[in-house]
């Protein structure tokens, strides 16, 4: 081997310039496996538990963009007022005729009677507002009167002797049949 001046080693061993060949080589190739090792990855591994394939597509698109809540426009015109009978048949009637959830059973007047002592509007109160495990049913699907002629109407059939509160003046106008002309 000849000794190159100039850079003071051997003029045939290659070591400078090889290496540095093959620190820019490396330098270049390095990056370009990675971002392909990462897009193989990525792209050949199964979905993640959320994803949806193609034909649950609609299914999905159609759960995303379902309502979440409804509203309920009713009209507050005439209207026929229940009686208690028929909205304790309709409501009270799951519970109270069982005695489900602690709730004094229909007709048990040991059950009703240390309720019936608090008064007919510590009741109504509690109907509407809703009690221990009964749920409130001041604006639900019958106006306070009408929960106020259920409690009379469970009350009663407990041992109470309630009178059964009147319907509001615009009901009782609703309800009154119209004459024909």
């Amino acid at each position: 081997m000849s000794y190159n001046a100039h850079n003071g080693a051997d003029a045939g061993s290659g070591s400078q310039s090889g290496r540095g060949f093959k620190v820019g080589v490396f330098a270049l190739l390095m990056p370009a496996v990675v971002i392909t090792s990462l897009v193989y990855y990525v792209v050949s591994h199964t979905a993640p538990a959320g994803a949806v394939n193609a034909s649950s597509m609609p299914a999905a698109v159609a759960q995303r963009i379902a309502r979440v809540g409804t509203l309920d426009i009713r009209d507050n015109g005439a209207r026929v007022q229940h009686t208690g009978e028929e909205v304790f048949k309709r409501t009270c009637t799951a519970c109270h005729s069982t005695g489900a959830l602690g709730s004094p059973k229909f007709g048990d007047a040991a059950a009703w009677a240390p309720r019936i002592a608090t008064g007919f509007e510590a009741l109504v109160h509690s109907a509407l507002k809703g009690k221990n495990n009964m749920p409130a049913q001041g604006g639900g699907d019958y106006d306070d009167s009408e929960v106020a002629r259920a409690v009379v109407y469970m009350a009663n059939a407990g041992g109470a002797k309630f009178a059964e509160p009147k319907a509001p003046a615009a009901a009782v106008a609703a309800s009154a049949p119209v004459a024909a002309k």
